[in-house]
C-alpha cells in the first residue's frame, strides 16, 4: 500500500507529512516526544485499505521546518500547526490518534477547535496537567515553581548524542537506540524496523529553544524549573493554562478510546522519567521525602480527568509498554477499528 512523503506549506509552516489515499475516514497520527511520523508507518502499512491516513512531523521533529515552540503558550504552537494542515489539505474533520506527547496535543486541540475532530484514540498520553511537577489527580502543583517540570529534566548525555546522531549502544542510560529499546517498548521486544523508528529519534531537533529547551535553577528540589522553549517546558504545568478545563468542557461529543500499555515505564505513576520517583528510589541526591514531592500519579490524573469529561473506553494491553501499537499492532488495530466502526 503506497505511503507518500509530502511537504505542504501551509498559513504558519512548511510541514512534511507521510500520506496514504483511502475512500473512507480520515484519520490524523500524531506523534510523541523523541520520535517522528516515522512511528506510525508500520501502522500506516497495516490499517483496512478504504481509510486515508495523514501523519505529519510536528514542528521540530523529523522533515518538517525548524520552527521553536512558545512554552510559554503550552502546546498552541503545535495546536495551531494541527489546523493549519487541515486547511491547507482541505480537510473540515478528521478522526485523531495521538501518541504520549501527541495525547497531550490532542487536549489543547479539543480544547481550541472541537469541531474539527470526530473522534480520538489517545496512546499511553501524557497527563492533562503536564509532565513532572505536579500531585494528586486534581493535578496540584508540587511546588510554587513548579520545580521538576520542563527543559532541565532531560538527561543532558542523552541530548547530547542526540546531536551528534549517536547509533550505539553502549551506555545504558544515554544512548538512544539503549533508551528506544528500553523505554519506548517493553524488553525484550526489539521492532522488526528498528533502524528506522531510530531514525526518527535521531531527526529531532536539539537546543536551547527546541528539544528539551531551557530552563532556570531553583532551591527546591529538584533543583531546575521551567524555561520558555521547547516542547518539554510546553508540557511543564506552569503552561498547561485552562487546557483540562476546556477539554472537559468543550469535547463531550468527542468519544475517546484511551490506549495504554500496561508496562509503561514513561507514563505512569511511577514513571521512571519523573524526579519524584527517582528521588524516592535514591537516584536523586537530596530527595525532601515523598510528602514534600511525591511522584506524579500520572494515569491516575488521566482517568480522574476523562471520568469528569465522560464519553470514553480504556483499553489496557497487556505486556507491552510506551509504544503498543508498535509491539502488538494487530491487536491494537483490532481494538480502533472496532472503536472507529462502532461511531
Amino acid at each position: 500500500m503506497m505511503i507518500e512523503s509530502r511537504i505542504i506549506s501551509t498559513s504558519r509552516i512548511r510541514q512534511h507529512v507521510l500520506y496514504r489515499k483511502g475512500s473512507g475516514k480520515t484519520l490524523l497520527f500524531i506523534h510523541g516526544n523523541g520520535s517522528s511520523s516515522v512511528f506510525w508507518k508500520e501502522m500506516m502499512r497495516l490499517l483496512p485499505a478504504d481509510y486515508s491516513i495523514l501523519a505529519p512531523d510536528l514542528r521540530g521533529y523529523g522533515d518538517t521546518e525548524a520552527e521553536p515552540i512558545r512554552a510559554t503558550l503550552g502546546l498552541r504552537d503545535v495546536a495551531d500547526d494541527i489546523i493549519a494542515l487541515l486547511d491547507a489539505c482541505e480537510l473540515d474533520t478528521v478522526h485523531v490518534a495521538g501518541h504520549s506527547l501527541g495525547g497531550n496535543v490532542c487536549y489543547k486541540l479539543f480544547g481550541m477547535y472541537p469541531e474539527r475532530f470526530e473522534s480520538a484514540v489517545m496512546v499511553n498520553p501524557g497527563s492533562p496537567y503536564g509532565f513532572g511537577g505536579s500531585t494528586g489527580e486534581e493535578g496540584k502543583p508540587s511546588t510554587p515553581d513548579f520545580a521538576g517540570s520542563g527543559g532541565g529534566v532531560a538527561n543532558p548525555e542523552f541530548v547530547k548524542r542526540l546531536a551528534d546522531k549517536d547509533r550505539s549502544e553502549d551506555d545504558p542510560n544515554s544512548s538512544p537506540r539503549s533508551v528506544m529499546n528500553a523505554f519506548y517498548w517493553h524488553p525484550p521486544f526489539r521492532p522488526a524496523n528498528e533502524e528506522e523508528l531510530l531514525d526518527g529519534v535521531l531527526s529531532m531537533k536539539t537546543g536551547h529553544r527546541f528539544y528539551p529547551g531551557d530552563f532556570e535553577s531553583t532551591d527546591r528540589y529538584p533543583f531546575v524549573k521551567p524555561g520558555k522553549w521547547g516542547p518539554i517546558n510546553a508540557v511543564s504545568p506552569a503552561y498547561v493554562g485552562t487546557t483540562v478545563t476546556d477539554f472537559i468542557g468543550h469535547t463531550a461529543h468527542i468519544p475517546v478510546l484511551w490506549v495504554r500499555g500496561s508496562e509503561d515505564l514513561i507514563v505512569s505513576d511511577r514513571s521512571l522519567f519523573d524526579l519524584g520517583t527517582l528521588g524516592k528510589m535514591g537516584l536523586i541526591p537530596n530527595y525532601p521525602g515523598e510528602d514534600v514531592y511525591p511522584p506524579q500519579p500520572m494515569v491516575s490524573q488521566t482517568r480522574a480527568v476523562l471520568e469528569r469529561r465522560g464519553n470514553f473506553k480504556e483499553v489496557v494491553m497487556e505486556g507491552t509498554g510506551h509504544s503498543p501499537y508498535i509491539e502488538q499492532p494487530q491487536l491494537f488495530i483490532q481494538h480502533v477499528t472496532r472503536f472507529w466502526n462502532e461511531i
